[in-house]
């Protein structure tokens, strides 16, 4: 049982380290930005990820005409 634990435990630090070490060799290097809103081409056909989408549907519209409440 502890022979598995740590085997697991050492592939786990393998896999973390692998996934991290274009951000540890690289100066100022970060993790790539795989959101919707990231890729220019989304971007540039104006589709948006859907946290952006639903922040702009809760945004108060000023122009707006107040409803008359019976």
């Amino acid at each position: 049982m502890f022979r598995t634990l740590l085997f697991t435990l050492l592939i786990i630090a393998i896999c973390v380290a692998l996934l991290a070490i274009k951000v540890i060799i690289k100066k100022n290097g970060r993790f790539p930005n795989t959101h919707v809103g990231g890729s220019k081409a989304m971007r540039k056909r104006g589709i948006k990820c859907v946290q952006s989408q639903d922040r702009d549907a809760r945004k108060a519209n000023p122009m707006a005409v107040e409803e008359i409440k019976k």
